[in-house]
Protein backbone atom coordinates (compact mmCIF):
# COMPACT_ATOMS: atom_id res chain seq x y z
CA UNK A 1 0.00 0.00 0.00
CA UNK A 2 1.12 3.51 -0.87
CA UNK A 3 1.46 5.69 1.95
CA UNK A 4 0.95 9.22 2.06
CA UNK A 5 4.59 9.35 3.74
CA UNK A 6 5.78 7.34 1.19
CA UNK A 7 4.57 9.44 -1.50
CA UNK A 8 5.75 12.76 -0.47
CA UNK A 9 8.96 11.32 0.24
CA UNK A 10 9.49 9.91 -3.50
CA UNK A 11 8.21 13.44 -4.51
CA UNK A 12 10.49 15.93 -2.80
CA UNK A 13 13.51 13.84 -3.24
CA UNK A 14 12.45 13.58 -7.08
CA UNK A 15 11.92 17.41 -7.08
CA UNK A 16 15.27 17.99 -6.06
CA UNK A 17 17.07 15.00 -7.77
CA UNK A 18 15.40 16.65 -11.12
CA UNK A 19 16.59 20.03 -10.12
CA UNK A 20 19.94 19.40 -9.51
CA UNK A 21 19.93 17.02 -12.64
CA UNK A 22 19.14 19.93 -14.73
CA UNK A 23 21.18 22.47 -12.69
CA UNK A 24 23.87 20.13 -12.96
CA UNK A 25 23.32 20.06 -17.23
CA UNK A 26 23.16 23.69 -17.16
CA UNK A 27 25.90 24.53 -15.36
CA UNK A 28 28.09 21.51 -16.66
CA UNK A 29 27.39 23.23 -20.61
CA UNK A 30 28.07 26.94 -19.63
CA UNK A 31 31.38 25.80 -17.63
CA UNK A 32 32.70 23.97 -20.59
CA UNK A 33 31.54 26.29 -23.42
CA UNK A 34 33.43 28.89 -21.09
CA UNK A 35 36.91 26.91 -20.26
CA UNK A 36 36.65 26.21 -24.09
CA UNK A 37 36.19 29.76 -24.55
CA UNK A 38 38.82 31.00 -22.03
CA UNK A 39 41.63 28.63 -24.08
CA UNK A 40 40.90 29.32 -27.04
CA UNK A 41 40.96 33.40 -26.25
CA UNK A 42 44.47 32.48 -24.96
CA UNK A 43 46.16 30.26 -27.58
CA UNK A 44 44.85 32.87 -30.17
CA UNK A 45 46.62 35.65 -28.45
CA UNK A 46 49.59 33.96 -27.96
CA UNK A 47 49.64 32.35 -31.34
CA UNK A 48 49.05 36.35 -32.85
CA UNK A 49 52.32 37.36 -30.52
CA UNK A 50 54.37 34.48 -31.62
CA UNK A 51 52.81 35.19 -35.50
CA UNK A 52 53.95 39.27 -35.10
CA UNK A 53 57.51 38.59 -33.21
CA UNK A 54 58.14 36.04 -35.78
CA UNK A 55 57.42 38.28 -39.24
CA UNK A 56 59.49 40.86 -36.78
CA UNK A 57 62.15 38.58 -36.11
CA UNK A 58 62.16 37.35 -39.88
CA UNK A 59 61.92 41.26 -41.04
CA UNK A 60 65.07 41.69 -39.42
CA UNK A 61 67.41 38.32 -39.48
CA UNK A 62 66.01 36.92 -42.36
CA UNK A 63 64.91 32.77 -42.25
CA UNK A 64 67.66 31.64 -40.19
CA UNK A 65 66.24 33.41 -37.16
CA UNK A 66 64.54 29.64 -36.55
CA UNK A 67 67.74 28.84 -35.32
CA UNK A 68 68.80 32.03 -32.89
CA UNK A 69 68.69 31.28 -29.64
CA UNK A 70 66.66 33.89 -28.47
CA UNK A 71 63.78 32.87 -30.77
CA UNK A 72 63.63 29.35 -29.20
CA UNK A 73 63.80 31.36 -26.13
CA UNK A 74 60.76 33.36 -26.47
CA UNK A 75 58.75 30.17 -28.24
CA UNK A 76 59.98 28.49 -24.61
CA UNK A 77 58.58 30.89 -22.46
CA UNK A 78 55.29 31.31 -24.11
CA UNK A 79 55.00 27.44 -24.26
CA UNK A 80 55.97 27.12 -20.69
CA UNK A 81 53.57 30.15 -19.34
CA UNK A 82 50.80 28.92 -21.42
CA UNK A 83 51.38 24.82 -20.93
CA UNK A 84 51.28 24.66 -24.56
CA UNK A 85 53.16 23.18 -27.63
CA UNK A 86 54.53 25.87 -29.87
CA UNK A 87 55.28 24.79 -33.31
CA UNK A 88 56.41 27.40 -36.42
CA UNK A 89 56.43 26.29 -39.55
CA UNK A 90 57.28 27.02 -43.54
CA UNK A 91 55.06 27.92 -45.87
CA UNK A 92 54.75 24.77 -47.16
CA UNK A 93 53.61 23.27 -43.41
CA UNK A 94 57.29 21.67 -42.81
CA UNK A 95 57.59 22.24 -38.98
CA UNK A 96 60.92 23.95 -38.38
CA UNK A 97 60.58 24.23 -34.75
CA UNK A 98 58.28 23.07 -31.71
CA UNK A 99 58.61 23.00 -28.47
CA UNK A 100 56.80 22.44 -25.19
CA UNK A 101 58.47 24.82 -23.06
CA UNK A 102 60.77 22.39 -20.79
CA UNK A 103 62.79 20.57 -24.09
CA UNK A 104 62.23 20.62 -27.37
CA UNK A 105 59.48 18.18 -29.34
CA UNK A 106 62.20 16.55 -31.33
CA UNK A 107 59.31 14.20 -32.85
CA UNK A 108 57.81 16.77 -34.58
CA UNK A 109 60.98 18.24 -35.49
CA UNK A 110 60.91 18.87 -39.77
CA UNK A 111 57.58 16.96 -39.76
CA UNK A 112 54.96 17.37 -42.55
CA UNK A 113 51.22 18.97 -41.58
CA UNK A 114 48.30 18.07 -43.23
CA UNK A 115 47.74 19.68 -46.49
CA UNK A 116 44.32 20.50 -45.79
CA UNK A 117 45.18 22.07 -42.48
CA UNK A 118 48.07 24.19 -44.41
CA UNK A 119 45.40 25.22 -46.64
CA UNK A 120 43.38 26.87 -44.28
CA UNK A 121 45.59 28.26 -41.48
CA UNK A 122 47.60 29.99 -45.31
CA UNK A 123 44.35 31.71 -46.09
CA UNK A 124 42.68 32.52 -43.08
CA UNK A 125 43.16 31.14 -39.21
CA UNK A 126 42.54 27.11 -38.03
CA UNK A 127 40.85 26.64 -34.45
CA UNK A 128 39.37 23.36 -33.64
CA UNK A 129 40.39 19.68 -32.65
CA UNK A 130 43.14 17.15 -33.83
CA UNK A 131 46.27 15.23 -33.76
CA UNK A 132 47.89 16.57 -36.93
CA UNK A 133 47.43 13.86 -38.98
CA UNK A 134 48.62 11.27 -36.95
CA UNK A 135 51.67 13.74 -35.49
CA UNK A 136 50.13 13.58 -32.04
CA UNK A 137 48.84 10.26 -30.24
CA UNK A 138 45.80 11.98 -28.81
CA UNK A 139 43.50 15.06 -30.27
CA UNK A 140 44.40 18.38 -28.84
CA UNK A 141 43.21 22.13 -29.00
CA UNK A 142 44.61 23.79 -31.88
CA UNK A 143 44.50 27.64 -33.01
CA UNK A 144 46.94 28.13 -36.02
CA UNK A 145 47.45 31.64 -37.40
CA UNK A 146 49.72 32.27 -40.70
CA UNK A 147 52.96 34.87 -40.51
CA UNK A 148 53.21 37.90 -43.25
CA UNK A 149 55.82 40.03 -43.76
CA UNK A 150 54.17 43.10 -46.09
CA UNK A 151 51.45 40.56 -47.44
CA UNK A 152 53.33 37.51 -47.62
CA UNK A 153 53.02 34.31 -47.09
CA UNK A 154 56.28 34.02 -44.72
CA UNK A 155 55.20 30.55 -42.03
CA UNK A 156 52.54 29.06 -39.95
CA UNK A 157 52.61 29.25 -36.11
CA UNK A 158 50.54 26.88 -34.37
CA UNK A 159 50.16 26.64 -30.36
CA UNK A 160 47.95 23.75 -28.78
CA UNK A 161 46.99 22.49 -25.62
CA UNK A 162 46.15 19.24 -24.27
CA UNK A 163 42.29 18.61 -24.60
CA UNK A 164 42.84 16.50 -21.38
CA UNK A 165 43.57 19.92 -19.63
CA UNK A 166 40.21 21.12 -20.62
CA UNK A 167 38.01 18.45 -19.76
CA UNK A 168 39.74 17.67 -16.70
CA UNK A 169 38.74 21.54 -15.15
CA UNK A 170 35.17 19.91 -16.21
CA UNK A 171 35.42 17.14 -14.42
CA UNK A 172 36.41 18.81 -11.15
CA UNK A 173 33.18 21.33 -11.59
CA UNK A 174 31.55 18.21 -12.32
CA UNK A 175 32.94 16.53 -8.92
CA UNK A 176 32.12 19.72 -6.91
CA UNK A 177 28.87 19.77 -8.67
CA UNK A 178 28.24 15.92 -7.60
CA UNK A 179 28.97 16.36 -4.07
CA UNK A 180 27.16 18.84 -3.29
CA UNK A 181 24.24 17.60 -5.03
CA UNK A 182 24.48 14.54 -2.48
CA UNK A 183 24.97 16.54 0.55
CA UNK A 184 21.30 18.70 -0.65
CA UNK A 185 19.90 15.57 -1.84
CA UNK A 186 20.89 13.48 1.70
CA UNK A 187 19.32 16.76 3.67
CA UNK A 188 16.50 17.04 1.72
CA UNK A 189 15.68 13.29 2.04
CA UNK A 190 16.42 14.12 5.90
CA UNK A 191 14.17 17.33 6.26
CA UNK A 192 11.40 15.52 3.87
CA UNK A 193 11.16 12.37 6.19
CA UNK A 194 10.74 14.57 9.03
CA UNK A 195 8.52 16.66 7.95
CA UNK A 196 6.39 13.51 5.97
CA UNK A 197 5.64 11.85 9.22
CA UNK A 198 4.73 14.76 11.07
CA UNK A 199 2.21 15.63 8.70
CA UNK A 200 0.99 11.95 8.18
CA UNK A 201 1.24 11.25 11.94
CA UNK A 202 -2.02 13.30 12.91
CA UNK A 203 -4.24 11.75 9.45
CA UNK A 204 -3.30 8.59 11.23
CA UNK A 205 -4.56 9.66 14.19
CA UNK A 206 -7.57 10.71 13.01
CA UNK A 207 -7.76 7.56 10.96
CA UNK A 208 -7.15 5.35 13.89
CA UNK A 209 -9.85 7.59 16.35
CA UNK A 210 -12.75 7.20 13.14
CA UNK A 211 -12.50 3.03 13.71
CA UNK A 212 -12.57 3.25 17.50
CA UNK A 213 -15.77 5.84 17.14
CA UNK A 214 -17.01 2.98 14.46
CA UNK A 215 -16.96 0.73 17.05
CA UNK A 216 -19.25 2.78 19.21
CA UNK A 217 -16.76 4.06 21.54
CA UNK A 218 -18.07 8.31 21.23
CA UNK A 219 -15.86 9.81 23.81
CA UNK A 220 -12.70 9.30 21.55
CA UNK A 221 -10.88 12.76 20.30
CA UNK A 222 -8.38 13.35 18.32
CA UNK A 223 -5.32 15.99 20.10
CA UNK A 224 -4.69 18.68 18.12
CA UNK A 225 -1.77 20.21 19.81
CA UNK A 226 -0.91 23.58 18.73
CA UNK A 227 -1.16 22.73 14.69
CA UNK A 228 -3.14 25.09 12.73
CA UNK A 229 -2.48 24.11 9.10
CA UNK A 230 -4.86 21.91 7.12
CA UNK A 231 -4.24 18.34 9.10
CA UNK A 232 -5.11 20.43 12.29
CA UNK A 233 -8.34 21.49 10.68
CA UNK A 234 -9.09 18.06 9.87
CA UNK A 235 -8.83 16.81 13.12
CA UNK A 236 -10.71 19.91 14.67
CA UNK A 237 -13.41 19.13 12.32
CA UNK A 238 -13.17 15.65 13.41
CA UNK A 239 -13.38 16.44 16.98
CA UNK A 240 -16.62 18.29 15.96
CA UNK A 241 -17.95 15.82 14.23
CA UNK A 242 -17.11 13.33 16.97
CA UNK A 243 -18.83 15.68 19.22
CA UNK A 244 -22.00 16.43 17.46
CA UNK A 245 -22.66 12.48 16.90
CA UNK A 246 -22.05 11.96 20.41
CA UNK A 247 -24.60 14.45 21.58
CA UNK A 248 -26.87 13.09 19.14
CA UNK A 249 -26.71 9.88 20.50
CA UNK A 250 -26.77 10.95 24.48
CA UNK A 251 -30.18 12.90 22.96
CA UNK A 252 -31.16 9.76 20.92
CA UNK A 253 -31.00 7.78 24.50
CA UNK A 254 -32.48 11.20 26.49
CA UNK A 255 -35.40 10.90 23.60
CA UNK A 256 -36.15 6.88 23.51
CA UNK A 257 -35.60 6.60 27.67
CA UNK A 258 -38.60 10.02 27.25
CA UNK A 259 -40.95 8.13 24.74
CA UNK A 260 -40.38 5.34 27.41
CA UNK A 261 -41.80 7.11 30.23
CA UNK A 262 -44.78 9.09 28.65
CA UNK A 263 -45.48 5.60 27.20
CA UNK A 264 -45.46 3.95 30.16
CA UNK A 265 -47.13 6.34 32.95
CA UNK A 266 -50.84 6.12 30.86
CA UNK A 267 -50.33 2.72 29.83
CA UNK A 268 -50.15 1.30 33.65
CA UNK A 269 -52.59 3.83 34.63
CA UNK A 270 -54.78 1.90 31.75
CA UNK A 271 -54.29 -1.29 32.92
CA UNK A 272 -54.12 -0.82 36.36
CA UNK A 273 -57.66 0.75 36.30
CA UNK A 274 -59.11 -1.54 33.56
CA UNK A 275 -58.06 -4.76 35.75
CA UNK A 276 -59.17 -3.58 38.80
CA UNK A 277 -62.75 -2.86 37.49
CA UNK A 278 -62.84 -6.48 35.65
CA UNK A 279 -61.79 -7.82 39.16
CA UNK A 280 -63.70 -5.81 41.47
CA UNK A 281 -61.32 -4.19 43.11
CA UNK A 282 -62.86 -0.99 42.10
CA UNK A 283 -66.53 -0.50 43.86
CA UNK A 284 -69.20 -0.09 40.87
CA UNK A 285 -70.08 3.07 42.20
CA UNK A 286 -66.65 4.14 41.25
CA UNK A 287 -66.28 2.57 38.43
CA UNK A 288 -67.60 5.84 35.96
CA UNK A 289 -64.76 7.65 37.45
CA UNK A 290 -61.55 5.60 36.86
CA UNK A 291 -63.29 4.89 33.03
CA UNK A 292 -62.78 8.97 33.09
CA UNK A 293 -59.37 8.52 33.84
CA UNK A 294 -59.04 5.93 31.45
CA UNK A 295 -60.49 7.69 28.81
CA UNK A 296 -58.38 10.59 29.91
CA UNK A 297 -55.02 8.84 29.52
CA UNK A 298 -56.32 6.94 26.27
CA UNK A 299 -56.09 10.47 24.48
CA UNK A 300 -53.13 11.56 26.05
CA UNK A 301 -51.75 8.50 24.73
CA UNK A 302 -52.96 9.41 21.17
CA UNK A 303 -51.47 13.23 21.45
CA UNK A 304 -48.55 11.57 22.10
CA UNK A 305 -48.77 9.23 19.21
CA UNK A 306 -50.00 12.22 16.98
CA UNK A 307 -47.15 14.85 18.00
CA UNK A 308 -44.36 12.01 17.32
CA UNK A 309 -45.69 11.48 13.96
CA UNK A 310 -46.17 15.35 13.42
CA UNK A 311 -42.64 15.76 14.95
CA UNK A 312 -41.30 12.50 12.42
CA UNK A 313 -42.51 14.65 9.51
CA UNK A 314 -41.52 17.95 9.56
CA UNK A 315 -37.95 16.58 10.29
CA UNK A 316 -38.03 14.87 7.01
CA UNK A 317 -38.70 17.93 5.48
CA UNK A 318 -35.91 19.30 3.69
CA UNK A 319 -36.88 22.54 3.03
CA UNK A 320 -40.34 24.49 4.44
CA UNK A 321 -43.14 24.96 1.17
CA UNK A 322 -43.05 28.72 0.34
CA UNK A 323 -46.25 30.66 0.15
CA UNK A 324 -47.44 34.56 1.00
CA UNK A 325 -50.23 34.76 3.44
CA UNK A 326 -51.09 37.36 6.01
CA UNK A 327 -50.02 36.52 9.54
CA UNK A 328 -52.29 38.32 11.29
CA UNK A 329 -55.06 36.79 9.87
CA UNK A 330 -53.45 33.05 10.88
CA UNK A 331 -53.11 34.66 14.38
CA UNK A 332 -56.40 35.91 14.98
CA UNK A 333 -57.75 32.30 13.52
CA UNK A 334 -55.31 30.26 16.12
CA UNK A 335 -56.72 32.41 18.66
CA UNK A 336 -60.27 32.32 17.84
CA UNK A 337 -59.84 28.23 17.81
CA UNK A 338 -58.65 28.31 21.48
CA UNK A 339 -61.67 30.59 22.54
CA UNK A 340 -63.07 28.16 24.32
CA UNK A 341 -60.29 27.77 26.58
CA UNK A 342 -59.62 31.28 26.66
CA UNK A 343 -62.92 32.09 28.32
CA UNK A 344 -62.42 29.25 30.51
CA UNK A 345 -60.08 31.15 31.90
CA UNK A 346 -61.47 34.53 32.04
CA UNK A 347 -58.56 35.96 29.93
CA UNK A 348 -58.31 39.16 28.93
CA UNK A 349 -56.89 39.56 24.98
CA UNK A 350 -54.22 42.41 24.23
CA UNK A 351 -54.07 42.03 20.45
CA UNK A 352 -51.45 44.86 19.32
CA UNK A 353 -51.90 43.50 15.89
CA UNK A 354 -52.15 46.27 12.93
CA UNK A 355 -55.51 46.66 11.54
CA UNK A 356 -55.43 49.11 8.57
CA UNK A 357 -53.26 47.01 6.80
CA UNK A 358 -52.04 42.58 6.35
CA UNK A 359 -48.53 42.23 6.96
CA UNK A 360 -47.46 39.60 4.50
CA UNK A 361 -45.04 36.65 5.01
CA UNK A 362 -43.56 34.15 3.21
CA UNK A 363 -43.78 30.28 5.08
CA UNK A 364 -45.70 27.34 5.14
CA UNK A 365 -48.98 28.92 6.26
CA UNK A 366 -50.51 25.24 8.14
CA UNK A 367 -47.05 25.03 9.73
CA UNK A 368 -46.66 28.80 11.18
CA UNK A 369 -50.25 28.48 12.14
CA UNK A 370 -49.30 25.18 14.10
CA UNK A 371 -46.65 27.43 15.71
CA UNK A 372 -49.27 30.38 16.50
CA UNK A 373 -51.81 27.33 17.74
CA UNK A 374 -49.22 25.76 19.81
CA UNK A 375 -47.72 28.79 21.55
CA UNK A 376 -51.49 30.39 22.31
CA UNK A 377 -51.98 27.10 23.69
CA UNK A 378 -48.74 26.84 26.08
CA UNK A 379 -49.47 30.79 27.27
CA UNK A 380 -53.53 29.92 28.28
CA UNK A 381 -52.23 26.84 29.92
CA UNK A 382 -50.47 28.62 32.15
CA UNK A 383 -51.89 32.05 32.36
CA UNK A 384 -53.28 32.50 36.03
CA UNK A 385 -56.99 32.79 35.91
CA UNK A 386 -58.30 36.47 34.99
CA UNK A 387 -54.54 37.59 33.33
CA UNK A 388 -53.71 39.04 30.12
CA UNK A 389 -52.71 37.22 26.70
CA UNK A 390 -50.87 39.34 24.72
CA UNK A 391 -50.62 38.87 20.86
CA UNK A 392 -48.34 41.33 19.18
CA UNK A 393 -46.91 41.58 15.58
CA UNK A 394 -44.32 44.52 14.59
CA UNK A 395 -42.74 45.18 11.21
CA UNK A 396 -38.64 45.87 11.04
CA UNK A 397 -36.94 46.03 7.80
CA UNK A 398 -37.66 42.41 6.07
CA UNK A 399 -38.63 40.95 8.85
CA UNK A 400 -42.03 40.31 11.03
CA UNK A 401 -41.97 39.60 14.89
CA UNK A 402 -44.90 37.86 16.31
CA UNK A 403 -45.16 38.06 20.26
CA UNK A 404 -47.20 36.53 22.31
CA UNK A 405 -47.43 37.02 26.04
CA UNK A 406 -49.16 35.54 29.25
CA UNK A 407 -48.83 36.17 33.18
CA UNK A 408 -48.41 33.24 35.20
CA UNK A 409 -45.11 32.20 37.07
CA UNK A 410 -41.99 33.04 36.15
CA UNK A 411 -39.56 30.62 34.33
CA UNK A 412 -36.49 30.01 35.96
CA UNK A 413 -33.60 31.49 33.60
CA UNK A 414 -31.98 28.00 33.50
CA UNK A 415 -34.78 26.66 32.13
CA UNK A 416 -35.36 29.35 29.20
CA UNK A 417 -32.95 27.80 27.19
CA UNK A 418 -34.28 24.08 27.67
CA UNK A 419 -37.99 24.64 27.29
CA UNK A 420 -37.82 24.10 23.36
CA UNK A 421 -35.95 20.59 24.06
CA UNK A 422 -38.45 17.49 23.74
CA UNK A 423 -40.14 16.54 26.52
CA UNK A 424 -39.13 18.95 28.59
CA UNK A 425 -41.78 20.96 31.10
CA UNK A 426 -40.95 23.53 33.63
CA UNK A 427 -44.05 21.76 35.92
CA UNK A 428 -41.85 18.82 37.01
CA UNK A 429 -44.45 17.81 39.20
CA UNK A 430 -46.60 18.08 36.07
CA UNK A 431 -49.68 19.24 38.03
CA UNK A 432 -50.10 21.93 36.37
CA UNK A 433 -49.13 20.26 32.84
CA UNK A 434 -50.75 17.10 32.80
CA UNK A 435 -52.21 17.00 29.53
CA UNK A 436 -49.17 17.86 27.62
CA UNK A 437 -46.57 15.59 26.50
CA UNK A 438 -43.84 17.79 26.11
CA UNK A 439 -43.16 17.97 22.18
CA UNK A 440 -45.54 21.30 21.59
CA UNK A 441 -42.32 24.07 21.90
CA UNK A 442 -40.24 22.00 20.35
CA UNK A 443 -42.16 20.92 17.30
CA UNK A 444 -42.73 25.27 17.22
CA UNK A 445 -38.89 25.54 17.22
CA UNK A 446 -38.01 22.31 14.22
CA UNK A 447 -41.02 24.20 11.97
CA UNK A 448 -39.08 27.56 12.84
CA UNK A 449 -35.49 26.09 11.78
CA UNK A 450 -37.01 24.98 8.63
CA UNK A 451 -37.76 28.24 7.79
CA UNK A 452 -34.80 29.64 8.81
CA UNK A 453 -36.04 31.95 11.33
CA UNK A 454 -35.58 32.63 15.38
CA UNK A 455 -37.59 32.26 18.49
CA UNK A 456 -37.13 33.49 21.94
CA UNK A 457 -38.48 33.17 25.53
CA UNK A 458 -38.14 36.15 27.97
CA UNK A 459 -39.44 35.64 31.73
CA UNK A 460 -39.37 37.93 34.08
CA UNK A 461 -41.87 39.10 37.02
CA UNK A 462 -44.37 36.67 36.41
CA UNK A 463 -44.51 37.78 32.13
CA UNK A 464 -44.08 35.32 29.94
CA UNK A 465 -43.05 36.44 26.44
CA UNK A 466 -42.58 34.66 23.31
CA UNK A 467 -41.24 35.86 20.30
CA UNK A 468 -40.45 34.78 16.44
CA UNK A 469 -39.27 36.06 13.35
CA UNK A 470 -41.12 35.77 9.62
CA UNK A 471 -39.70 37.25 6.36
CA UNK A 472 -41.90 39.45 4.96
CA UNK A 473 -43.35 39.16 1.14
Amino acid sequence: MKTMYGRQFATMVGMVLLSFLMLGASFATLSYQYTIREKKDTLERNAKYIAQFTSNSLSSGGSGVWQTKDFQSYLGSVALVSDSHVMVATPEGIIVYATSGGSQLHDLQYAPLPSALVEQISFSSYVGMTNLGGLYPEVRYLVGLPITTNDYLQGLVLVSCSASNISGVWRDLSAILLVTALAVILIAAIISSVTSMRQSQPIKEVAAAARQFGLGQLDVRVDVGSRRDEVGELAEAFNAMAESLSTSEQRRSEFIANVSHELKTPMTSIAGFADGILDGTIPPEQERHYLQIISSETRRLSRLVRSMLDLSRLQSDERAAQQQFDICETLVRALVTLESKVNAKDLEVDAQIPQDEPVPVWGDQDAITQVCYNLLDNAIKFSKPGGVLGLGVTVKGAKATVTISNQGETIPRSEQQMIFDRFHKTDHSRSADRDGVGLGLYIVKTILNSHKETITCTSEDGLTKFAFTLTRA
